[in-house]
């Protein structure tokens, strides 16, 4: 092969390798969205219904006929009754921290809620990562509420 033939071979390879780097990065300085939902998914608590949490005081899980979008986000529900009592008041029953878990909030960072670790305190809903990062955050739930608090949305950053 020709230096001239190895030099045309090097440009492609070199822009490639450079587009790929940035393509990688990327994400790295991307801003979280508001609102936690799974890789691949719009569908916010994990397609569970954030009215039940209060109404049932237990995870229920939301159908699509019953759904609407906040914040471009669906929120599916049980019943058009949740429904419309979460379209009436969205900010009342979504989850705080955007369904982030309230304990990696607490602590400057985020990581998936997860909708069966959750707590409803003075009327507002916290999910957290796993049943053990819940136990963590309970040790200190005011503690955790306040220093979450000020974290947020600063750690979507």
């Amino acid at each position: 092969m020709t230096p001239s033939a190895v030099s045309k071979l090097k440009a492609p390879f070199a822009m490639a390798v450079a587009t790929l780097g940035i393509f990688l990065s990327a994400p790295a300085f991307a801003r979280a969205p508001e609102i936690y939902t799974s890789p691949f998914s719009k569908v916010a608590v994990g397609g569970y219904d954030p009215v039940a949490y209060f109404a049932d005081k237990r995870p229920v899980k939301g159908d699509a006929r019953y759904a609407t979008t906040w914040k471009g986000t669906e929120f599916r529900f049980a019943s058009p009754q949740n429904l419309a009592k979460f379209k009436a008041a969205p900010a009342n029953y979504a989850p705080q921290y955007g369904g982030y878990c309230a304990w990696a909030v607490s602590n400057g960072y985020t990581a998936k809620g997860d909708p069966l670790a959750w707590k409803v305190v003075a009327g507002k809903l916290y999910l957290n990562y796993d049943l053990g990062v819940q136990k963590r955050w309970e040790a200190d739930i005011p503690g955790n509420i306040s220093r979450a608090d000020g974290n947020w949305p600063r750690v979507l950053k």
